[in-house]
């Protein structure tokens, strides 16, 4: 157990991982920063992609659209760095050499997501927080915040809001540990699949249309939670009514998809799913496919047999 845990197999995906997460989403980030607009910005009139990027140019100006990206950058390269670090050692640890199957790509998946999640969270809070920062937001009830950087946020947040306001949101995340799980069930699924029990290494076109699709429907299947999820990072929901200060996360969760769905229908839940559709499918399937190519790469440098290529 504690050889595959610290193999340099499991550490060779985490940095391939890493690198490649940081590249599809530096590639396209406006889409997130515009997917993060129509989840927090509730009386935001525009609701497409394309209408909404060029308001926050007009308004806020060019550069706009990548406000934000070092932190987002920096907490998207620690989280995927856990996660595939989790997920490949973990499943090595399961497996012994065995086939793998879909069941213990969910299970492995949801495992390392629960890691992650809990010690990550702090990041994606601030990261939340510095990325709306200096925002023209339409809302007039979101109060103005004033960070320096990630260090000056994380100290801001716990000294003014506690030190449990950085695992603002854990809760819909710990359920959203089904996104990234789902999402590699079917990748791994659809992989096994595309190769008919043969050993090859799969073409790139390959890599990037089912890492397209099962980013797609994970993403699809739980796209509410992850507004709710934003809704409690940015911190200015409100918390007025006795009732929601005795409230546990699950009721939190509730009431929020509630007043959601009264404010604007079942459709309310969806606001932004095209422009985080866009963007998550986008830089899922790129970072596939440069994850898978570093890999292979890696391992090919290195010596390595084809099995550890193979044996994802």
């Amino acid at each position: 157990m504690s050889f595959e845990i610290l193999s340099f197999e499991a550490l060779v995906h985490a940095v391939s991982g890493a690198m490649g997460s940081v590249t599809a989403m530096t590639v396209f980030f406006p889409l997130d920063t515009a997917r993060l607009r129509l989840q927090v910005d509730e009386k935001r009139r525009a609701s497409s992609t394309p209408a909404i990027l060029a308001e926050i140019i007009k308004e806020e100006g060019l550069l706009a659209p990548y406000r934000g990206w070092f932190p987002v950058i920096c907490s998207l390269c620690c989280s995927n760095f856990v996660y595939f670090y989790c997920f490949h050692s973990l499943k090595a640890s399961w497996l012994k050499g065995r086939q793998s199957a879909p069941r213990t790509d969910l299970l492995v998946g949801i495992v390392a997501g629960v890691i992650n999640v809990l010690v990550t969270a702090p990041l994606w809070v601030v990261n939340t927080r510095l990325k709306l920062q200096g925002s023209k937001f339409h809302n007039t009830d979101i109060q103005p915040t004033n960070y320096r950087g990630i260090w000056d946020a994380l100290g801001q947040i716990s000294r003014d809001e506690g030190v449990w306001a950085l695992w603002s949101g854990t809760f819909p995340s710990l359920l959203l540990v089904l996104n990234p799980a789902i999402q590699f069930v079917i990748y791994e699924g659809l992989k096994r699949q595309l190769r008919n029990g043969v050993t090859r290494e799969l073409a790139a076109f390959e890599v990037f249309m089912i890492g397209a699709v099962a980013k797609a429907v994970a993403t699809t299947v739980t796209y509410p939670l992850q507004t709710i999820q934003s809704v409690l990072r940015f911190g200015q929901f409100n918390k007025s009514t006795s009732k929601s200060t005795l409230m546990s996360g699950l009721m939190t969760i509730r009431c929020l998809l509630v007043n959601r769905v009264r404010k604007f229908g079942m459709l309310g839940l969806f606001k932004g799913l095209e422009a985080k559709l866009l963007q998550t499918v986008l830089t899922a399937a790129l970072m596939f496919l440069l994850y898978e190519k570093i890999a292979s790469c890696t391992f090919r440098v290195m010596g390595l047999s084809s099995h550890h290529k193979h044996s994802r």
